[in-house]
């Protein structure tokens, strides 16, 4: 079955998807989600909500999918145990060896691997597969060739809608470093929606550099259908009510076919950034970045022409007291406006910006389709029902299958005997429960007396047999305490990721390609240490292909980014490193990733001192010093304007403080240019005592790489002009 799946920030949305169309909804527990700034829903109002939806046949998917530390283990599972015990259908996890444990611990408990996992490709959906879940929800930029091939390994869910995440998922940590906020802990302030440039050409002007579009497939769902996806999830935690039921309205009549004129109105005036993109999965559009305005611009549905100083907006578009609209010159906003009254063309708006002749105004609230929207009524699940009430025989019900005998013999009539019509309309009042009741067959057989308690009693408890029908008939989960692996031992090593190794003297060397369709640099292969390869998250089969060619010719290990890496580096049995960007933050996913035969393995880099020490074995990394990457972007922040692409391999990004964020360009094995962006501040420490250091040079320079050689923070400082000490004296929450 095809599945609109939408957000539920709270009972409203949930409410708006349901009566909209929605085949399911997923929403945020009051801990552990990745959204902590919606309102979120606690077990009552969880449990409310699971019982109304499947008074719908709908199905209800739980979010807890940040990353969960060592001491909050046994809330965590508690929590989740909680979850799954007031019938939900599934719970949405990040951390999938974390998960892989609990499905060990709780076989019936149903998995959804999180976006935040990144898988991308056929690995990855292997991978989280042989850990036990069996719906992966996949990265954003997954193309559609990739997609197709998912879906034969695994049920998969794709975004159909709604904001896009500038980073990769699960590799952002430009909150968390520039300002303690992490987007793995649910807390992301969004600083990618704030003004930057880049030092390209003659560009000093601040614009939206890092926003992108919203996300809207539309038409192009079919190719995702066509490529075997069941789930289309509209993005929107964060968003209003009237936003989800548009949204699930627009894709409901995509999917059954019928006119979508007006419901794609509805949406964009509802919620609109950029005027919408395709996605990354049919390549980057045109669209795809939204520069010039970064939130909701709405539908433009006319211009601007003043007279006498009064601002008429030509329009056959009506509009009412309260609606607001957003004022565009050149495709940038200048302001903002408000209705005034009907004119004869049109309306009159007020504005406390200056308008001109020829802005374009967009409409952002409209409060007739607002209304509209949350007015659409859900025909109510139908019940079948037959009654048999015989003389001195117990009453009987079949309740869609469930047969239902009463307590007692039913009494014979003194005077007015029970009739069809008081079966049929006692029946019909099914109380709270939203269903419609259709009467198969009634029987009457003899003079039958019921008293009217009786009767209602019984009612009841038919509709209390069919409510606990559509729970799964599932065993409570108790919560037992499985042993968490203790890890001991000290790493004296030290590892170096950079692509140049020509002046470079370390244990262990993980080198990051500029070209990946290139051949190993020669420094690299030369030299005297152990020698891996860069994984990156966003990892393509043609990209897995040059690695492949590497590590067997070179004998060269896998340094893996993502979750596809381990199963990709046992498939060509070479040795593996857990990078930072899988977010190793407890001893379970540790000790996970010891058992799969993980030879070294990078923690968290949000991490603090206090939570590293028990995770501390002769296996375990820390970065400690140099580069401190943030984010991956893997589409063209220039637009793909190609044929005037200066093609450098450094770029500055620097916002409106004057913070200066380096940006690297390299290329994939099939020729696409894709960006790593860097903290304003390089990382300066000596790490944790007992702990591998792992120093990032990839775009140091030759004397900053000297930070190698210093045996003090105070030498490091020297090296650069900028410096944080990051998350390990007071990580994040």
């Amino acid at each position: 079955m095809i599945e609109i799946l939408a957000p539920a920030g709270n009972t409203d949305s949930a409410r708006a998807a349901i009566q909209s169309g929605a085949n399911a909804v997923y929403l945020g527990y009051t801990a552990f989600s990745a959204r902590q700034g919606a309102d979120n829903f606690d077990l009552s109002a969880l449990s409310s909500l699971v019982r109304d939806a499947r008074a719908y046949g709908i199905k209800v998917y739980v979010a807890m999918n940040t990353v969960v530390k060592d001491e909050e283990i046994e809330s965590f599972i508690r929590s989740l145990l909680d979850v799954w015990n007031v019938g939900v259908d599934a719970i949405i996890m990040q951390d999938i060896l974390l998960g892989k444990r609990i499905k060990e611990s709780y076989p019936d408990i149903v998995l959804h691997a999180s976006t935040q996992a990144g898988v991308c490709n056929e690995n990855g959906a292997k991978f989280v597969k042989d850990c036990g879940f069996s719906r992966v929800i996949l990265a954003r930029e997954t193309p559609i060739d990739e997609i197709k091939k998912i879906t034969k390994i695994i049920e998969t869910e794709v975004f159909v809608q709604g904001a896009l995440c500038t980073c990769f998922s699960g590799q952002c940590y430009f909150s968390s470093f520039i300002g303690g906020n992490s987007g793995n802990r649910g807390r992301c302030k969004q600083p990618c929606r704030k003004r930057y440039y880049y030092n390209r050409g003659n560009q000093t002007e601040y614009t939206y550099a890092l926003s992108l579009s919203d996300l809207c497939v539309g038409e192009d769902i079919q190719k995702l259908i066509d490529a075997g996806v069941v789930s289309f999830k509209i993005e929107g935690r964060m968003r209003r009510a009237e936003y989800v039921a548009a949204a699930v309205q627009y894709y409901r009549r995509l999917i059954d076919g019928t006119d979508t004129q007006t419901a794609f109105s509805n949406l964009k005036r509802t919620y609109n950034r950029g005027n919408y993109t395709k996605g990354l999965a049919f390549g980057q559009d045109k669209r795809f970045l939204s520069t010039a305005v970064q939130g909701h611009i709405g539908e433009k549905i006319g211009v601007v022409k003043v007279i006498d100083g009064k601002y008429l907006v030509e329009t056959t578009s009506q509009a009412t007291t309260n609606d607001a609209f957003k004022i565009l010159r050149d495709g940038k906003e200048v302001g903002g406006a408000w209705f005034e009254k009907t004119q004869k063309r049109g309306f009159s708006i007020q504005s406390k910006t200056r308008l001109k002749n020829g802005d374009s105004v967009f409409i952002t609230t409209d409060n007739v389709v607002n209304q509209t929207l949350l007015c659409v009524t859900r025909k109510p699940r139908e019940v079948h029902i037959s009654l048999y009430f015989s003389e001195n025989q117990p009453p009987v019900a079949v309740c869609d299958g469930i047969r239902i005998v009463g307590e007692t013999a039913l009494q014979s009539a003194q005077s007015r005997p029970l009739s069809t019509n008081e079966l049929t309309d006692c029946f019909s009042k099914t109380d709270t429960l939203p269903v419609c009741v259709i009467f198969d067959e009634i029987v009457l057989d003899g003079n039958i007396f019921v008293p009217k308690a009786e009767l209602n009693a019984f009612r009841r408890r038919c509709f209390a047999e069919v409510e606990r029908a559509w729970f799964d008939e599932r065993v409570k989960q108790e919560y037992m305490a499985f042993a968490i692996p203790k890890h001991a031992g000290t790493n004296g090593k030290t590892t170096v990721l950079s692509n140049d190794f020509s002046e470079i003297q370390t244990d262990i060397a993980v080198y990051k390609p500029n070209d990946y369709a290139q051949d190993i640099d020669l420094a690299f292969l030369q030299g005297d240490f152990e020698k891996f390869i860069y994984y990156p998250a966003f990892c393509t089969d043609q990209d897995e292909r040059a690695i492949r060619t590497a590590v067997e010719k070179y004998g060269l290990g896998v340094y893996a980014e993502g979750y596809a890496g381990i199963r990709f580096a046992k498939q060509i049995n070479a040795p593996v490193f857990i990078g930072t960007g899988l977010n190793v933050t407890n001893a379970v996913a540790l000790g996970g990733w010891l058992a799969l035969g993980a030879k070294y393995v990078a923690l968290s880099k949000e991490l603090n001192e206090r939570e590293i020490m028990p995770l501390l074995c002769d296996n375990t990394f820390v970065l400690s010093s140099g580069d401190l990457k943030l984010m991956d972007l893997c589409y063209c922040p220039f637009g793909k304007s190609c044929a005037k692409c200066d093609k450098r391999e450094r770029y500055i990004l620097t916002d409106e403080n004057g913070r200066e964020f380096p940006v690297r360009r390299y290329i994939s094995a099939n020729g696409e240019c894709r960006f790593e962006v860097y903290n304003c501040a390089n990382l300066v420490s000596l790490g944790v005592k007992g702990a591998g250091k792992l120093i990032d040079v990839t775009i140091a320079t030759k004397k900053a790489q000297a930070v190698l050689a210093k045996e003090s923070e105070e030498e490091q400082k020297c090296v650069y002009t900028k410096y944080t000490s990051g998350h390990l004296k007071k990580g994040v929450q």
